[in-house]
């Protein structure tokens, strides 16, 4: 009797694709025990951190980094490694910034402050003036000109504690520091200060990035670490006519070059598919930048080593990027677009990790509908590791660019609680990553690489 067809295709679809889920299970299996056993993410991070420090682009540490890790890469033994050159910012924060509160009842409270990236300094002997706070951008409009001249404004926003994830109440926040400075000044303000961009209740200031509109005047800016911010809530509860001084010496000086690190695997089936993963080897300079964002750098790196060390040919081609000035500028990842673009390069997929190196819960997927299902696909493989979460769209300030070529992008998403206690602080040191948390972020990564590696993304 003649067989149907589908009664021998299907058992044979069934035992091909098990094979395959099998085959990857292995591979996942071998990747992980490599990484935990072996893994040198922890070590490298501890000199990263410990030896270079804090790498503000244009710094003498952002050039000592490039260095090392160019010269890390060359020994862990990729197809080819280069750098990359782009211009990148030079703003120094000069002397440690000093703030004080002064009220008419109750004397004068010094509080902790820092400069955010990119403001001018205050006049010399600081700046000194009535304080107005307000809880959001839309508050200044209704202010005007006859609440807001002359004065100090203070964006007390704080973060939105009914958010899970914490960079969703990042990003409600953090539009106060980025714009705010020039909406006050629009309306005459002559200085502002902002809440730290943090849920933790503290005294490190966060500093970061904000944005100037050059038709507007230039006004000092800084962060308030979270008790100085109650304190002055408090203060102007009882006393409205407080004032705040502060005095900063932070300048921005001309551009300086600096470089992108890349290290290359050619792929052995598809070497024109290129698959991206990285970090962003500058940092703020409070700190030492351990887990934002040394732990994504050193996770690539770690990445690299697993895929050397078992001898894995990847059919597509893994590029391997350090990214420099994504904190205040995001010149490499311009740069690096710019040249896969110029190339013609088919950047397939792109994965960041920049949301610090801690217990890896999943990953951001970012693109069509069909190769978001397709990754996703995936998810079961990952479930052993902790790893389940494919929610997000969250993927990574470096590899946006790419995505007007078409490019998949991920990310990598640790666990969030952490994070933001000691985001762009001096609290960002090598102390606060745990090896094994850092290992496994790793580990995930390299499973997500050699998934997309194997399979690509069509």
């Amino acid at each position: 009797m003649k067989k149907n067809i589908l009664t021998i295709a299907f058992p044979l679809l069934f035992a091909g694709s098990a094979f395959a889920q099998n085959k990857d299970s292995v591979m996942f299996r071998a990747i992980a025990n490599e990484v935990l056993l072996h893994g040198k993410c922890y070590s490298w991070l501890d000199y990263l951190s410990n030896k270079i420090g804090g790498r503000l682009t244009g710094s003498p540490q952002a050039a000592a980094a490039v260095e090392y890790t160019y010269q890390l890469m060359e020994s862990i033994g990729p197809d080819t490694v280069y750098k990359q050159e782009c211009m990148v910012p030079h703003w120094v924060r000069g002397a440690k910034e000093t703030a004080k509160i002064l009220t008419t009842q109750s004397g004068e409270y010094a509080v902790n402050i820092c400069a955010l990236g990119g403001s001018v300094a205050t006049p010399v002997g600081g700046i000194t003036a009535n304080v107005i706070e307000v809880d959001s951008l839309g508050e200044l409009k209704l202010l005007g000109k006859a609440g807001l001249e002359g004065k100090i404004v203070f964006f007390n926003g704080a973060f939105d504690e009914t958010e899970i994830s914490t960079f969703a109440a990042y990003g409600k926040a953090v539009v106060q520091r980025w714009y705010g400075p020039s909406m006050a000044a629009k309306y005459g303000a002559i200085g502002t200060v902002v809440r730290s961009m943090t849920n933790t209740l503290d005294d490190y200031p966060h500093t970061g990035s904000m944005g100037y509109k050059d038709s507007l005047p230039k006004v000092p800016c800084c962060a308030i670490s979270t008790i100085g911010a109650e304190l002055l809530n408090k203060e102007l509860k009882v006393d409205p006519a407080a004032r705040f001084h502060f005095e900063m010496s932070c300048k921005t000086l001309p551009d300086e070059k600096s470089y992108n690190v890349v290290g290359e695997i050619r792929g052995t089936e598809h070497p024109d598919e290129y698959i991206t993963i990285g970090g962003h080897l500058d940092s703020w300079d409070q700190g030492q930048g351990s887990q934002d964002d040394g732990a994504g750098i050193m996770q690539t790196m770690e990445v690299l080593r697993t895929f050397k060390a078992l001898g894995i040919k990847p059919k597509r081609t893994i590029r391997f990027v350090m990214f420099m000035n994504e904190e205040n500028g995001t010149r490499g990842a311009n740069k690096y677009a710019e040249l896969a673009r110029l190339h013609h390069e088919n950047q397939i997929a792109a994965i960041e990790s920049d949301a610090g190196g801690y217990t890896p819960r999943g990953f951001g997927v970012d693109g069509t509908s069909e190769k978001k299902k397709k990754v996703i696909g995936w998810k079961n493989l990952f479930l052993p590791y902790g790893i389940y979460d494919f929610s997000s769209t969250e993927s990574g300030t470096d590899v946006e660019p790419l995505q007007k070529q078409g490019t998949l992008l991920l990310g990598l998403m640790p666990d969030s609680q952490r994070y933001f206690d000691i985001h762009h602080t001096a609290a960002d040191t090598f102390d606060k990553v745990n090896k094994r948390e850092l290992e496994l972020g790793a580990a995930g990564m390299a499973m997500m690489t050699y998934m997309l590696a194997e399979y690509g993304v069509n």
